[in-house]
């Protein structure tokens, strides 16, 4: 994989007509989820928690995370497998990623700032290192780490790309929910694993999560939540499987003429804020 900032770069350049259809599925995708998560008020997608806000002490307290990933990078250079560092470092640059994401309140749309997409990038190696380095994850990181990998499968600059981080951040919130199998949790994990391909496993969470609810009103938002949730997922496995065919048509180059095939499904959305 790229670096952070060469990736971050390529990105946002939207010249090529089959980034941007991916940027407009991908975002729609994952923009009517999140949006929908919304009925949903404790638990691991709290969009205000995730994200803040735009004020200038997110500078201040992304700078203050940036140091301490620093720090703990020192300390891993004398002990890279351990986990408690791994968890830290984990943790720290999350948090600096999170501090330089903005949400605008009226339309609903996040922009994430060069520096940020780089933490969450450092955070996605760290949390894999600390899986490798621990046999029991913590609920809590993963609770913490879901979103965040959630975040980087909407910045991905294409299909497969896109499908490996949603599949991560299955297996992350998966982690949180066996710890925590309230409303919320099992939502959230349905949502992504249809996005992650896997329906069947994805109805058997729908189940599990409808015996939570405990009124008829949260079990008609649940249904309403994850029926958006299928037929995104729909969509953007359909959307995949045309990107995919356009490139092996196009001797396994990347098509510059894939938009159309990638706006099908219904879906429309805006591009990456900048």
């Amino acid at each position: 994989m790229a670096s952070g900032k060469q990736e971050h770069k390529m990105l946002f350049d939207l010249r090529s007509g089959r980034r941007r259809g991916l940027v407009k599925v991908v975002y729609a995708v994952l923009a009517v989820l999140m949006g929908a998560s919304l009925f949903l008020t404790v638990g691991p997608v709290n969009i205000g928690e995730i994200f803040g806000n735009n004020s200038g002490s997110s500078t201040d307290a992304a700078q203050i995370y940036e140091e301490q990933a620093e720090r703990l990078e020192v300390k891993l250079k004398k002990d890279p497998e351990n986990p408690d560092l791994l968890l830290s470092l984990t943790r720290a640059n999350v948090n600096a990623g999170n501090a330089g994401v903005s949400r605008n309140e009226q339309t609903g749309e996040t922009s994430v700032s060069p520096e940020a997409f780089e933490s969450y990038q450092k955070a996605d190696q760290a949390w894999t290192e600390y899986l490798e380095a621990t046999k029991e994850p913590s609920p809590g990181l993963a609770q913490v780490v879901a979103p965040m990998l959630f975040q980087l499968a909407e910045l991905s600059s294409s299909y497969p790309e896109a499908e490996t981080r949603l599949q991560a951040a299955t297996e992350a919130q998966k982690i949180a929910t066996e710890a925590r199998p309230n409303l919320n949790s099992l939502a959230t994990l349905g949502r992504y694993t249809y996005l992650a391909g896997d329906f069947k496993a994805a109805e058997k969470i729908r189940g599990e999560a409808m015996k939570k609810a405990t009124s008829a009103s949260e079990r008609e938002s649940v249904e309403k939540f994850l029926d958006e949730a299928k037929k995104s997922a729909e969509a953007f496995a359909t959307n995949a499987k045309a990107a995919e065919k356009a490139e092996k048509a196009n001797g396994g180059k990347p098509s510059e003429t894939l938009e159309n095939p990638l706006s099908g499904g219904g879906l429309t959305g805006g591009g990456l804020g900048e």
